[in-house]
């Protein structure tokens, strides 16, 4: 009789005590290096996904998508670690693009920030990744405590609507629509106006560098900033990187395809610019970016590029790749060290980037 497959909680504990042994000892059990296009993924995280294969997870396409949001929100509920505390939270109703949506303010406390003044504190607007489809503000609560504490900036989590019950363009007028409702309540808020900025992971870096370019245009009221951490910028055309990278490192090629079906049934969509970012014609006069991406990572090159095609639209830009990591390390803070030096770097970043104007 085959032994049952290890819970997501008992694969983090194996980790961890793994994560103690002598790194000969993690490397025998782990394997041999992984180096592929010249990067070798990071110890810990080959740890990890040795554990996910162990797991064998079911195939995703052959579940209603009530049970991989289930099954997806189990694991993240693992991986980001236990809860931070020093960060307020308030729950919230905010506009969305077609009613009310949930929306989660992280406060830091205010050791380490900088003195209050009347104009507020810096606020990023943050979408969560999860393909259009899965995770909500509960898979990303730990890591928006993390921004809000080490970044010492407010955080705006917004619920927008998913597939495929709301298809495209719902996610992205939603993220639009809570953007301007921030700029608009920045006061009821507690935040400085001028120090808005955006951000997500993955689908919600997509959203974020939309709204980056459509409020480009509008009258003082666009992002300071643009957080985009490993985002889906392109759902029309796939690059070297889905080659390279589509197997084996827990997002893969099937998952895209099982995301872009549903947030993008009618295929042509897939080449608005709403929807996929990269093929915008012209990116001149939007908001300075991080660009964040992980060298393991289907969607690696596609966001590269953006940050390049940025550059050359004469946009402050700062392209950092994490070259041993894999997609979706903001929710692996508890997966081994390299992951939260990844999200650490990401906090300095947002702190600089609206420190001021």
């Amino acid at each position: 009789m085959r032994a049952p497959a290890p819970t997501a909680q008992m694969r983090l504990r194996l980790v961890n005590g793994l994560a103690s042994l002598p790194s000969a000892v993690q490397r025998r059990l782990a394997g041999p290096a992984v180096v592929i296009d010249g990067q070798q993924l990071d110890l810990e995280t080959q740890l990890w996904l040795k554990l996910l294969a162990l797991a064998d997870a079911p195939d995703r396409a052959a579940m209603a998508v009530t049970e991989v949001r289930a099954m997806v929100a189990d694991g993240e509920a693992v991986t980001q670690g236990r809860r931070l505390d020093g960060v307020r939270v308030q729950e919230l109703m905010i506009d969305g693009a077609a009613g009310q949506l949930p929306a989660r303010l992280y406060v830091p406390d205010r050791a380490g920030m900088p003195e209050p003044d009347e104009r507020g504190d810096a606020l990023l607007v943050f979408y969560h990744g999860g393909g259009f489809v899965v995770c909500d503000l509960d898979t990303h609560d730990n890591p928006c405590r993390f921004i809000a504490h080490h970044a010492g900036v407010r955080v705006l989590s917004v619920d927008y609507r998913r597939a495929p019950e709301h298809p495209f363009p719902a996610a992205f007028d939603d993220a639009v629509a809570a953007f301007r409702f921030a700029f608009v309540h920045a006061a009821e808020l507690g935040a400085d106006p001028a120090r808005i900025g955006v951000g997500g992971d993955s689908a919600g870096g997509n959203l974020a560098a939309g709204v980056a370019r459509v409020t480009a245009a509008d009258n003082g009221s666009a992002p300071a900033l643009q957080v985009l951490l490993y985002p889906w910028l392109d759902l029309a055309e796939k690059r070297r990187s889905y080659e390279l990278f589509g197997e084996g490192f827990d997002l893969t090629d099937a998952d895209l395809e099982w995301f872009t079906g549903l947030y993008v049934p009618e295929v042509a969509s897939a080449r608005d610019p709403r929807c996929s970012p990269t093929l915008a014609d012209d990116l001149r006069g939007v908001a300075p970016a991080y660009v964040a991406t992980a060298g393991f990572d289907p969607l690696r090159d596609e966001a590269e590029e953006y940050a390049r095609r940025l550059h050359d639209a004469g946009v402050v830009v700062a392209l950092r790749r994490h070259p041993g990591l894999i997609h979706g390390f903001l929710n692996l803070m508890a997966i081994g060290h390299t992951n939260g030096e990844a999200i650490l770097e990401t906090a300095g970043a947002v702190r600089f980037g609206l420190a001021g104007r």
